[in-house]
């Protein structure tokens, strides 16, 4: 389409981070740069938080619904409301990120009005609630599969990141889906990074002694499981670090007394802690894509993972890093043991890793995945005229 007219409900926004939130604020920017209009829908902050969801970004409009707070996540409340604006803004297209809550309110709206939509697939919610149910983990994971497959059935096309993720769709039962995967800054997130005087001061910090330094970015919580890093703690030569937050901190800091946590960073704070690392260590199985993966990997970071999920798509093992089998002990240790030293041999093992890694990500620009986002609504649209028709 040469101009589209979209509407995002998202379940995530500002200020809040995370990857539902970073995809849509690359949507949007890459949006205004090809000329094309939004308007962003999505949960509010309390009145009396410290930081406010913004009323514009990358110039659109955000309009925001009542929000409570779930576990620390911001749940958008759903409501005739959603009908309303999207009446007023008169979209070609409503793009739904991650529905679960809110998201509902937007596909059903959408389809009240007669406005095509698309679905954005990108969490894992049923191993989420698997995880934190207890001993009703599976008979809920299931419940929420019918819940999600009921969410999609909604949509005129929903949008996979993975081909794992693609897979656990189809094995559910959710019609109507595609590939689209995640953009990444590889700007931003460069392996020039590296020579960086605030780059190289946070590596020689780190790692005094000359230490490989192994790195995580992400949030602190227990479906990340962060466990794993257990496994590298008594690694001789390494200095394990970790950057982001979460409900888990304080548990990791006792399990890790040696790791160093950064905290939260972004934008060129966040560049600047990849290339201080000098491996990226990541150790989730329930990832539907991974995008902090992609950013080490435009970082020239070779990566490390589990062969599980959205991982499995991003990694080349012995080409651009390694997949470990998250279920077996000691896995994760063995597949980081070959990276690891000061010698030449490492250092170049390293290297090389993370050159194929760069090559990879760099076909994977954000315009160029908004290109083909804006190619799915333009199918949806035209699918709906010819059916109207």
């Amino acid at each position: 389409m040469d101009h589209v007219r979209v509407a995002i409900v998202t379940e995530s926004f500002l200020p809040a981070l995370n990857g539902v939130t970073t995809s849509v604020c690359k949507v949007l920017e890459c949006l205004r740069e090809q000329g094309h209009e939004a308007l962003v829908i999505a949960p509010g902050t309390s009145p009396w938080s410290p930081v406010m969801t913004p009323e514009h970004y990358a110039g659109f409009p955000v309009h925001t619904v009542t929000s409570l707070p779930v576990r620390k996540f911001r749940v958008g409340l759903p409501s005739y409301e959603l009908e309303t604006v999207l009446h007023r803004f008169r979209p070609d297209v409503v793009h739904v990120a991650s529905p679960f809550v809110l998201g509902v309110r937007g596909l059903v709206a959408a389809r009240a009005l007669g406005i095509p939509s698309v679905a954005i697939y990108q969490t894992d919610m049923p191993s989420y609630i698997r995880q934190h149910a207890g001993p009703a983990g599976d008979l809920t994971a299931r419940a929420t599969w019918r819940w999600i497959r009921r969410i999609h059935e909604q949509a005129d096309l929903t949008l996979a990141p993975s081909t794992s993720a693609l897979a656990d769709l189809a094995a559910h039962h959710v019609p109507r889906v595609a590939l689209w995967g995640r953009g990444v800054d590889s700007d931003l997130f460069h392996p020039d990074r590296r020579r960086d005087p605030a780059a190289g001061a946070l590596h020689a910090t780190l790692a005094p002694r000359g230490e490989t330094v192994l790195g995580y970015v992400g949030r602190l919580a227990p479906e990340k499981e962060l466990h794993r890093l257990t496994e590298l703690a008594s690694l001789p030569g390494t200095r394990l670090v970790l950057v982001g937050e979460g409900p888990s901190r304080e548990i990791l800091q006792a399990q890790l007394p040696e790791a160093v946590f950064l905290g939260r960073r972004e934008g060129a704070e966040l560049a600047r802690a990849y290339a201080a690392f000098d491996v990226f260590v990541h150790t989730g199985t329930r990832e539907t894509f991974g995008q902090t993966l992609q950013e080490a990997s435009a970082a020239g970071l070779p990566v490390v993972a589990p062969a599980r999920g959205g991982p499995v798509d991003l990694i080349e093992p012995g080409e651009t890093g390694a997949l470990f089998d998250p279920d077996v002990r000691g896995a994760l240790r063995e597949a980081v043991l070959p990276l690891v030293g000061a010698g030449t041999e490492e250092q170049e093992r390293r290297r090389r890793l993370g050159a194929a890694g760069r090559r990879r990500v760099e076909e994977r620009s954000w315009p160029a995945l908004v290109d083909q986002l804006v190619g799915h609504y333009s199918r949806v649209v035209h699918k709906a005229a010819f059916s109207v028709a």
